[in-house]
């Protein structure tokens, strides 16, 4: 049998069976979806435009799903088609016979072998915008839009904003790729029936250690030495007095052969630290393990012997990392005070407005139903503050004023949330320990071992205070270039 005889012999069922109504409209279904792919695909090359989010969740999940649906349809109907047949006694013995003599037979098959070889290739690019554009960070942040709203709200303000959220959420390898996409399945399901968490429960548990995340582009190991850091505060007065600490802040890493610093007490790569924290968020730790420069483990707690057993039971052990000081880093949410401060000290609000940073706390403080009513109200209130209290710098300085309101409004509706229950402090920074407990969670004081050693509070311990509340510290006067 020649091998024109031997095809003709296997596409004979085919061809007959093929002859039905469901093999028909996948054909249809397939053939369609694929030329709306290819054209949409054409037009976003050539105008260069980014795929809104909602139009990528059609084009690169749903298109390509019915496109494969398609696909199935055509076996399908040729076996629903044989079945038929089968049950009524009429499946012939004998197939009619297929000619490739014949020149429309030939180009038929051309075509159908042509249009197999596209599928294929539009098959596999499918997948991989698919997959590309799952990962990509408007995928991420803007799909989910009631849900993810505060996350990349403060993604996008963030140092991290031009780093995609997989490289840090997931990271290289299939292993952790494909467990993602395990886990997203979960997430699309709790987001479908409206039942997930609000807020976004934090620490995300079961994250990728920060040694195969962070430490792809950050070493904390290295030996960084010393940074200067001013901040800046205003005082509640009319005058909105500053009052600026200058500090050095010993970040430390490896010097030689010793572990020097904050970096290089805490992310030593003898993993000097372990912890038991208790509570699901990370801010009580009763139990921490410490290796000394000896080599010697001292375990340090806080409470009595019911309480350290009561956490070695129920709470959750981790071995330190970049995250538990790191804890927001692409996700860091402000709270009055600090975002006024900073506002202030990078002039975006004028210093000169009278009682500006008690009046701008006080109305971001308030409680309002949803972030319009908050908009619609912290307008309202410093306007009439200001046209009561100083009319004649009201009408002197309005556009002042009004510019003023703008940064308040986006201050409130960067960092609060009320439809997933994100206020002021939902999620704590542990950076420092100004604003929430951050190191104080383990240098308070009260963390002490059975031989009698505590692990410090000692201000010098991880900073040298050059000022502190100083209207006109020295030491910059001293530091600035002459």
């Amino acid at each position: 049998m020649s091998p024109s005889e031997r095809t003709a012999h296997w596409l004979r069922p085919a061809v007959y069976l093929g002859s039905n109504r469901l093999t028909l409209a996948g054909a249809i279904v397939t053939t369609s979806s694929v030329v709306t792919l290819i054209v949409f695909w054409a037009f976003e090359i050539l105008t260069g435009t980014a795929t809104h989010p909602y139009v990528g969740v059609i084009l690169f999940l749903v298109l390509p799903g019915i496109f494969v649906l398609g696909l199935l349809l055509i076996p399908i109907g040729i076996l629903w088609r044989r079945r038929q047949l089968v049950a009524l006694g009429r499946i012939p013995t004998s197939y009619p016979s297929i000619d490739f003599r014949q020149p429309i037979l030939r180009s038929a098959l051309g075509w159908v072998a042509g249009l197999t070889a596209a599928n294929v290739m539009v098959l596999g690019i499918a997948s991989y915008r698919g997959v590309q554009y799952m990962d990509s960070s408007n995928f991420c942040g803007q799909t989910c839009h009631t849900v993810m709203e505060p996350e990349f709200t403060a993604y996008q303000d963030s140092p991290h904003q031009r780093v995609g959220c997989v490289q840090c959420h997931i990271g290289p390898g299939a292993g952790w790729f494909a467990r993602s996409k395990l886990s997203g399945v979960r997430q699309v399901v709790a987001v479908a029936f409206h039942n997930y968490d609000r807020p976004i429960p934090s620490p995300v548990q079961q994250l990728r250690p920060a040694r195969e995340t962070c430490e792809q582009c950050h070493w904390p190991q290295k030996f960084t030495g010393d940074k200067l850091v001013v901040r800046t505060t205003y005082s509640d007065d009319e005058k909105n007095t500053p009052k600026t600490t200058v500090l050095m802040l010993k970040l430390g890493g490896h010097a030689g052969q010793a572990a020097v610093g904050i970096h290089g007490r805490h992310l030593d790569e003898r993993s000097r630290v372990q912890y038991i924290a208790t509570g699901g968020h990370r801010q009580t730790i009763p139990r921490i393990t410490y290796v000394d420069d000896n080599g010697k483990t001292v375990e340090f707690t806080s409470g009595d012997d019911a309480a350290m057993a009561e956490a070695a039971r129920s709470g959750e052990q981790r071995t330190m990392d970049c995250m538990d000081c790191h804890n927001r880093p692409s996700h860091s949410f402000q709270l009055p005070e600090p975002a006024v401060d900073q506002a202030l000290s990078e002039k975006r609000i004028a210093a000169d407005l009278p009682f500006i940073k008690k009046k701008a706390v006080e109305v971001l403080r308030g409680h309002y139903p949803t972030r319009e009513a908050a908009t619609r109200e912290i307008e309202t209130a410093l306007n009439e503050f200001y046209r009561a209290s100083y009319p004649d710098l009201y009408r002197d300085k309005r556009p002042v004023v009004e510019e003023t309101v703008r940064q308040v409004q986006a201050f409130y509706s960067r960092n609060v949330f009320p439809e997933m229950n994100v206020t002021w402090g939902t999620y704590p920074n542990n950076v420092g320990h100004t604003d929430f407990p951050g190191c104080f969670r383990c240098h308070d004081g009260s963390h002490t071992s059975a031989d009698g050693r505590t692990i410090t509070n000692d201000c010098s311990a991880c900073h040298t205070l050059l000022a502190v509340d100083d209207p006109n510290p020295k030491i910059l006067s001293e530091l600035a270039p002459q």
